[in-house]
């Protein structure tokens, strides 16, 4: 094993659990030890192995057998990350906290654990937070997440913030210090802990509080073979849970936009940092030249400043020309897009968070959809909510000019 890096060990568990082989737990343990190397940039790199390698394409299959397979593997890093965990225990806790099973009783305090992707947050964990207030009226309802999924529920009264950060970049043993203070906070009397198939939790593994008191829905496998989208698989379960049957997406960020009668259209060419989600330059700078010439007031956002996102999108209004001094550029957090995206009559993306926002308050969707894994991911990545979603499939189009002519035939006003 001396000799085998980092991302054969991944790519070597990968292909024992899509072949359906059996994985060497000595391949799992040898992966989580050089992800906790002392040397910061082999611990990194063993980390990028581990989660872009491993965790997340079993996670985005949404397969129940490779979820099983996550479970196991991921047991065996985290006991050799967190030595006072053992691996069986964590596997059979698991088989708890996944069984579907009713809230009985009323907690004094509901934890609901955020899922780190803000896109995510508004259109699954915003259903658990609207469901925990409605149904515990009098308890204390506690958002658990970093401080840009707080942003988005800061102005509800009903919510209190416990603040944990996760780096979608960090180490693992970065990426686990969240388990002592969520552990402190969840492993009280008189306290359940709602867990919408979280990071922070490593996907409901991590023993954050007494097995009866962890809920956790477990996306990857609920629904089965179903192509139900996340939100409508998470409603049902909450339903099932909290005996909630109407629960909705909201946010309630400290932002609010006034835009008079004018039509708004919003858009974001982020991705997440996935790649494989873009289509190109090319594409990017025609349709921001056909929302340029849209009768509507035009926002695209910049993501992070400085990065590689915000380029590309000065890049594209640049292209536009002259007409592309009508496109505002949205600088500033994501919660303040998402609140610009919610008064809006139109929004444009790629699969990312902005879309989701977008569908969960009702305004129409155009969405390019591109770098899925299966069908399975498409389906429950789909954005869902009352208002029209158009999604584009770049792989049903032959050439870039057709795909460019839908996505303009959709963005009508």
């Amino acid at each position: 094993m001396a000799n085998t890096s980092a991302s054969e060990l991944a790519a070597k568990l990968l292909d024992d659990c899509l072949n359906a082989r059996p994985w060497s737990p000595a391949d799992a343990d040898s992966l989580a030890s050089a992800a906790l190397s002392d040397d910061p940039r082999q611990a990194r790199s063993a980390a990028r192995a581990l989660f872009a390698g491993l965790i997340e394409p079993l996670a985005d299959l949404f397969e129940p057998q490779l979820a099983a397979d996550y479970a196991a593997i991921f047991s065996v890093v985290i006991a050799r990350a967190l030595p006072a965990l053992r691996a069986g225990d964590l596997l059979s806790r698991y088989g708890e906290v996944s069984t579907v099973r009713a809230v009985q009783g009323e907690p004094k305090r509901v934890v609901v654990l955020s899922r780190v992707t803000l896109g995510a947050d508004v259109s699954i964990t915003s259903l658990f937070l609207d469901a925990a207030k409605r149904r515990f009226p009098g308890a204390e309802i506690i958002l658990a997440g970093t401080s840009k999924a707080w942003e988005l529920f800061e102005r509800d009264p009903r919510l209190t913030m416990f603040a944990v950060e996760y780096g979608r970049s960090a180490t693992l043993a970065e990426r686990l210090s969240t388990y002592a203070p969520l552990r402190r906070l969840c492993d009280q009397p008189g306290t359940i802990l709602l867990d919408p198939d979280s990071r922070l939790s490593q996907l409901g593994l991590l023993p954050l509080c007494p097995a009866e008191n962890h809920f956790l829905f477990q996306s990857r496998a609920f629904g089965g073979d179903s192509i139900d989208p996340l939100p409508v698989l998470a409603c049902r379960w909450i339903e099932q849970t909290l005996g909630i049957n109407d629960a909705e997406p909201y946010l309630h960020p400290r932002f609010n936009y006034e835009f008079g009668a004018s039509p708004v259209v919003t858009a974001s060419f982020g991705v997440g940092d996935n790649h494989s989600k873009r289509i190109d330059d090319l594409f990017e700078h025609e349709i921001a030249a056909h929302l340029a010439s849209l009768p509507a007031q035009v926002f695209i956002d910049a993501g992070i400043p400085g990065s590689e996102e915000e380029a590309r999108v000065r890049a594209a209004v640049e292209a536009a020309g002259e007409q592309g001094k009508r496109i505002g550029i949205h600088t500033g957090s994501f919660a303040s897009f998402a609140a610009m995206i919610a008064v809006s009559n139109l929004y444009f993306g790629y699969d990312s968070a902005g879309q989701h926002v977008a569908a969960a308050m009702g305004v129409p969707v155009v969405s390019v959809f591109k770098g899925f894994a299966n069908e399975r991911m498409l389906a429950r990545w789909t954005p869902h909510g009352p208002g029209p979603v158009t999604v584009l499939r770049a792989d049903r189009y032959q050439d870039h000019a057709r795909l460019l002519d839908a996505a303009v035939q959709a963005l009508s006003l």
